[in-house]
C-alpha cells in the first residue's frame, strides 16, 4: 500500500475518529479532566477585570459610597475603601489565574506526550511487522512522517486545542455575562454581531484536508530528499550531483510553499472581514448605548463594563474560531493515523501454522511464480530439490530473479503460485518465527545497528553463550579486527556501522549468523563488493558459516560454485540448467558453459597462477 496515496477518507467522521483515539486518552483520563477543571477558572478570571470597572466607575469615579444589606444588616464601603479594595483584588485574581494557567500547561504538556508517545510506540510495533513489499513501496521520507510527525500533529496537538477550547469557553462565558449583567439589550446585539464574524470558518474546512495531505506526501519528499543525500553522499559526489539534489530540493521546498500559501489565500481573508464585522457590532453598541444612557437604562459603568467586556471577548472568540479550524486539520491527522492502524501485512501466519525445530530431510520448490507487479513476472514455474546439507549455487544473468528467489525462502515475499516446502510441509503453513530462526542471511551489504560489536553479534541469538559468542568470532575471523579497536567487542559502531570497512563489516553479519546457529544459510552475493584480500579472509569466515548447513549461495567466487552439490542457471526468471559443475560444463552451448567461460575464466586463470 503507498501510503501517499491514502487521503485520510475518514477526516470528518469525528465520533468515529474520537472513538479510535478514545483507548489512546483512556489511560490519561483523570489528567485529562483535571486539565479541564483547572482550564475553567483560567477562562473564567477573564471577566473580573471587566466585571470590576462598574463598581469602581459608579462608586470611585462617581464618588458614591456602596451601600448593600448582607443578612438584613445594612453595610456601608466608601468610595475611597473601594478605590483600594478593587485594585488590590484585580492583581490578586491575575495571580490566582497565573497559578492555574501555570499548572493547566503542565498538565496539558504531560498527557500531550504520553498520549502521542504511546501511539509512535503501537504505530513502531505495527511498522516492524510489515513486509518487505510495504518497504519496497514507500519511501523513508513518507514512513517517517507518517509514523512520527502525524501522531504529532494529532495526540499532541489535540490535548492542546482542548484545553484552549475550555478555556476560551469559559472566557467567553464569563465576559457574556458580564455583558448580560450590565445589560441584555447591548450583549444580544454584540453576541450576535460576533458569531456572524466567525461564520466563514466552517467554509475552509475540506480545504484544510485537501492542503494537509499535500502537505504530508511533499514533507515525506523532503525527508526523503535528506535521508537519500546522507546515505547517498558519496554517489552523489562522485557524479557531481550536488546541484541535482540541490535543485530536487528546492522543488521541493516551492512546492510546500505554495501548498501553504494555498491555504493561507484562503483562510487570511476571513481576518478582514471578522475585524469588520467586529467593528460594525461595537459602532452599534456604541449608539446604542449610548441611547440607554441618554434615557437612564443604564449607568457609565456599566456601559464601560460592557465594552471592556465586549472587546475581550474577540480574543477568546478569535481563539475559538482558530482552535475549531485547527482541530479540522488535527482530525485530518488522526484520520491518517488510524489508516496506519489498519494496515496489515500480507504475509502472516495462517490459522494453526505449525512451529519447525529443525530441517531433517529436504527443501522443494515446486512449480513457484511470483512477480512484484502484476502481470510482470520475475519467477516462471522453477522446479528445485535440495537435500539438507546440500549447498546449490544460483548463477545466471543479473535481475535474472536469484536474489528474489532466495528471498521467497525466509517469506520475505510470498509466492504467486506454486509452493516451497520444507520437509514436505508448505512454508506458509509454518510460523514465521520459527521458519525464520532457521535460517541465517548474509546479504551484499549487511545492515549493522548503532551500538557495539558484541550488540551486533548477538542480535542473532539473544541467547548465545560466551563460548557460542567466542567461537562465531574465532570462525568469523573478526579477533584481529576486535584486537585493534580500543574497546574491543564492545567498540560502538556508527550509524550503519560506517566506522568499519566493507569486510569487517561482513566479519560481523558472518558472526552474527554463526551465533544463530540455523541450519540454513543464504549467501546473497556476500563478497561480491570486497577487495580480493577482504574476500580472501570473508571467504574463509563463510566456508566455516556453511560448514554441515543446507547453503543457497549467490556468489561470483569461483571455488564456491564448483564445490556446490548443485548450479541453478537462472535466466529471466526460469531456470534453464541445473547440475554438478562437471555436468553442466559438459553441455555445449549451454547456459552455464557460457557464462563459466565468459565470467569465470580469467577467475580460474588467475587461482591456478596464483596456485602455480
Amino acid at each position: 500500500m503507498k501510503l501517499q496515496n491514502t487521503q485520510a477518507e475518514n477526516a470528518f467522521r469525528y465520533s468515529w475518529l474520537l472513538k479510535r483515539a478514545f483507548p489512546f486518552i483512556k489511560p490519561f483520563l483523570f489528567r485529562i479532566f483535571l486539565g479541564v477543571l483547572v482550564a475553567i477558572p483560567v477562562g473564567l478570571l477573564d471577566g473580573v477585570t471587566a466585571f470590576a470597572l462598574k463598581p469602581y466607575m459608579d462608586y470611585v469615579i462617581g464618588k458614591h459610597d456602596l451601600i448593600f444589606s448582607l443578612f438584613g444588616h445594612p453595610i456601608t464601603i466608601s468610595c475611597g475603601t473601594l478605590a483600594a479594595i478593587i485594585p488590590f483584588g484585580v492583581i490578586l485574581f491575575a495571580v490566582f489565574q497565573g497559578l492555574m494557567r501555570y499548572l493547566n500547561d503542565y498538565l496539558t504538556d504531560w498527557t500531550s506526550q504520553k498520549i502521542t508517545n504511546s501511539i509512535k510506540m503501537k504505530l513502531f510495533a505495527c511498522l516492524v511487522q510489515m513486509d518487505s513489499s510495504f518497504f519496497d513501496e514507500n519511501s523513508s521520507g513518507i514512513i517517517l512522517t507518517r509514523y512520527l510527525s502525524d501522531p504529532d500533529s494529532a495526540a499532541k496537538n489535540f490535548i492542546q486545542q482542548l484545553k484552549s477550547i475550555v478555556t476560551s469557553a469559559f472566557g467567553a462565558g464569563s465576559l457574556i455575562a458580564v455583558m448580560l449583567i450590565s445589560s441584555w439589550k447591548l450583549a444580544v446585539v454584540g453576541v450576535l454581531v460576533l458569531g456572524c464574524a466567525f461564520l466563514p470558518m466552517a467554509l475552509i474546512r475540506k480545504k484544510i484536508k485537501e492542503t494537509s495531505n499535500k502537505g504530508m506526501i511533499v514533507g515525506g519528499n523532503i525527508t526523503t530528499n535528506f535521508n537519500e543525500t546522507y546515505s547517498g553522499n558519496k554517489v552523489m559526489t562522485a557524479y557531481s550531483l550536488q546541484e541535482h539534489q540541490k535543485n530536487a530540493f528546492n522543488d521541493q521546498i516551492h512546492k510546500s510553499f505554495d501548498i501553504s500559501i494555498s491555504l493561507t489565500k484562503r483562510a487570511a481573508w476571513m481576518s478582514p472581514i471578522m475585524y469588520s464585522i467586529a467593528s460594525i457590532g461595537i459602532a452599534c453598541v456604541l449608539y446604542y448605548g449610548t441611547q440607554l444612557i441618554l434615557v437612564g437604562e443604564m449607568t457609565a459603568g456599566s456601559f464601560a463594563s460592557f465594552v471592556t467586556s465586549l472587546l475581550l471577548l474577540y480574543k477568546p472568540m478569535k481563539t475559538l474560531g482558530s482552535t475549531l479550524t485547527n482541530l479540522q486539520n488535527i482530525f485530518v491527522s488522526f484520520g491518517r493515523v488510524f489508516e496506519l492502524f489498519d494496515i496489515k501485512p500480507e504475509i502472516i501466519d495462517r490459522p494453526n501454522a505449525i512451529n519447525i525445530k529443525n530441517l531433517t530431510s529436504s527443501i522443494d520448490f515446486e512449480n513457484v511464480c511470483f512477480e512484484y507487479e502484476e502481470d510482470r513476472p520475475v519467477l516462471n514455474n522453477i522446479n528445485l530439490h535440495i537435500n539438507k546439507g546440500e549447498t546449490i549455487a544460483l548463477v545466471g544473468n543479473s535481475g535474472g530473479g536469484k536474489s528474489t528467489l532466495v528471498n521467497l525462502l525466509p517469506r520475505f515475499y510470498d509466492v504467486k503460485s506454486g509452493s516451497i516446502k520444507f520437509d514436505g510441509t508448505d512454508i506458509r503453513d509454518i510460523t514465521l518465527e520459527s521458519l525464520r530462526e532457521n535460517i541465517s542471511i548474509v546479504f551484499q551489504d549487511n545492515f549493522l545497528f548503532t551500538g557495539t560489536i558484541r550488540e551486533n553479534i548477538m542480535l542473532g541469538n539473544p541467547e548465545a553463550t560466551d563460548e557460542m559468542l567466542d567461537n562465531a568470532i574465532k570462525s568469523a575471523h573478526l579477533e584481529e579486527v576486535i584486537d585493534t579497536l580500543p574497546d574491543g567487542l564492545d567498540t560502538l559502531l556508527g550509524e550503519r556501522g560506517t566506522s568499519l570497512s566493507g569486510g569487517q563489516r561482513q566479519r560481523v553479519a558472518i558472526a552474527r549468523a554463526m551465533v544463530r546457529q540455523s541450519p540454513i544459510v543464504i549467501l546473497d552475493e556476500a563478497t561480491s563488493a570486497l577487495d580480493n584480500k577482504s574476500e580472501a579472509v570473508v571467504q574463509k569466515a563463510l566456508d566455516a558459516l556453511m560448514k554441515n548447513k543446507t547453503v543457497f549461495v549467490i556468489a561470483h567466487r569461483l571455488s564456491t560454485i564448483r564445490n556446490a552439490d548443485k548450479i541453478a542457471v537462472i535466466n529471466e526468471g526460469n531456470l534453464v540448467e541445473l547440475g554438478s559443475h562437471d555436468e553442466l560444463i559438459n553441455i555445449q552451448n549451454g547456459q552455464y558453459k557460457m557464462l563459466y567461460e565468459m565470467q569465470f575464466r580469467k577467475a580460474a586463470d588467475k587461482e591456478v597462477g596464483s596456485i602455480a
